[in-house]
């Protein structure tokens, strides 16, 4: 008889993603996304990597 692996298909299982705090990361599959805002009058940029849960789940997920 031949056992199967049960794999369960989380950002906190994916290689792609980076445990920040608790049980929020970085999902790092794509570059960092631009973030535009605007403070006393000047615009101001940032990039930052999507935060996600560690229980989401996407199409893009690879085993660690």
């Amino acid at each position: 008889m031949e056992m199967t692996k049960t794999v369960s298909k989380s950002c906190a299982a994916c290689a792609h993603w980076n445990r920040v705090e608790g049980s929020e990361g970085e999902c790092r599959v794509r570059a960092p996304q631009t973030v535009v805002f605007k403070v006393d009058d000047e615009t101001q940029f940032e990039t930052i990597f999507p935060v996600t849960s560690e229980s989401d789940w996407c199409g893009e997920y690879v085993e660690a």
